[in-house]
């Protein structure tokens, strides 16, 4: 049959995801799985629940490093429509993915608590989302009544980092119950970059391989995540007991702009000037997901044990609608999270293991009926997937060390963080 390498495809189609860091900041919460809203008992609270500020009575000074490792999936080939010829690339019925791997190390939090009898304040910076990756696709096939197609091969690049800077405050209600807000600068900058190239012998759409040459560079687009916004955060901590408590956040995404460049290669005439960079006509504001928290904790009298539990509500979908694209889409996430710790309280320095275990939803980008076939092969569904967590912890008079691991698929996190606290109790200051 006859091969038809262009028919059908639209244009590149840009490809985002963007590891979020929804997960409470610190490797003590790392090392309980996360759950940590409802204890928010040291200066990490200030983005995992601000209203636990008030549990804290010494200033102090928090500092975490972590290092990422992400193996994000995308679509390298196959066959969209059609059984394989066998010719050349074209052997593989179905889709065949892989696996883009990156790493990222870097200041996670950092943050400053002083507290005073009923109130407490706190600054800090957290990395929101830091990603880098890309995937290319070579050999990905379609057929029609009359033919077989080669879709144009496409690169794919995608970077994103959003860094918060906070301020919170906490105000002790009752002795049970206190509340927090906050105030998040979000500071952002990334790029979504997209490029469709011919393969390299045009004379054989079905064997020819791809090495992304420059005089084969068909169109493509880039498009940037700039900007900045202020948004709200605000949590409740309710101490119902000496052993319970409950705990609530709402955290608000930073609302982004989206704008882009089309760029023009050689190898076809698209009636411009071959070379160009063409603006695509648009800026709009992109809405990134929000975050609701709730959870429950209990502490055993001798304060040995402690066991969380937490419920976070990611509203994904926010972005693609946002933007009124409507043959994508992103499902929103519920993310289920349970952690213990065991502190050896007569040990000096007093010693904690820690362990928990989380859920994470499936939440990538998905196509609809509305989507053309190259879309769709590109936005394949994911999985849905269990994070294992492991940590260890050292307070000292004046110093807490804490180490934690996060174990999944898809995503490895290694965290240290330290926290350091004055000698001094805070009723001395006032």
């Amino acid at each position: 049959s006859g091969t038809l390498p262009v028919e059908a495809q639209e244009g590149p189609q840009p490809i985002l995801i963007a590891q979020f860091s929804f997960s409470n900041p610190g490797a003590r919460s790392l090392g309980l799985g996360g759950a940590f809203v409802a204890l928010a008992d040291d200066a990490t609270a200030a983005w995992a629940n601000p209203a636990g500020l008030v549990q804290i009575a010494r200033p102090e000074v928090s500092i975490e490093g972590r290092h990422w490792r992400y193996a994000t999936p995308f679509t390298v080939g196959g066959r969209i429509s059609g059984q394989p010829t066998g010719i050349g690339l074209d052997t593989t019925a179905g889709l065949r993915t892989e696996r883009s791997e990156s790493d990222a190390t870097g200041l996670a939090f950092l943050s400053f608590v002083y507290p005073a009898e009923r109130w407490s304040v706190a600054i800090y910076r957290h990395v929101f989302a830091k990603m880098d990756t890309q995937g290319e696709t070579q050999g990905l096939f379609g057929e029609t009544d009359c033919c077989v197609i080669r879709y144009l091969d496409q690169r794919n690049r995608s970077s994103l980092e959003i860094v918060s800077y906070g301020f919170s405050a906490a105000y002790r209600v009752t002795d049970q119950l206190s509340q927090g807000l906050g105030l998040v600068y979000y500071d952002s900058r990334g790029e979504i970059e997209s490029d469709l190239y011919f393969w390299d012998n045009l004379e054989d759409p079905m064997g020819s391989g791809t090495s992304y040459r420059q005089d084969h560079f068909a169109f493509g687009q880039t498009l940037f995540v700039d900007g900045w916004s202020i948004d709200i955060s605000g949590g409740l901590l309710w101490k119902i007991d000496r052993h319970w408590s409950l705990g609530a956040r709402y955290r608000q995404g930073p609302q982004l702009m989206l704008g882009g460049l089309g760029r023009v290669g050689h190898i076809l005439d698209l009636g411009v000037p071959p070379g160009s960079t063409v603006p695509l006509g648009f800026n709009e504001q992109v809405e990134f997901p929000d975050n609701l928290g709730l959870g429950v904790a209990y502490r055993t009298t001798d304060g040995r044990l402690t066991v969380g539990f937490e419920w976070d509500r990611v509203t994904y979908s926010d972005p693609l609608e946002s933007l009124g694209i409507d043959d994508q889409f992103i499902v929103d996430a519920d993310e289920i999270r349970l952690g213990g710790e065991w502190a050896f309280v007569d040990s000096k320095p007093l010693l904690a293991l820690r362990a928990g275990i989380w859920h994470d939803p499936d939440h990538q980008t998905r196509t609809n009926d509305r989507a053309n076939e190259f879309t769709r092969a590109l936005l394949q569904p994911g999985e849905d997937e269990l994070h294992f967590t492991l940590g260890f912890g050292a307070a000292f008079e004046k110093l807490q060390i804490d180490g934690a691991q996060d174990l999944a698929e898809s995503v490895e996190t290694f965290s240290i963080s330290l926290i350091v606290v004055t000698r001094s109790p805070v009723s001395s200051y006032w």
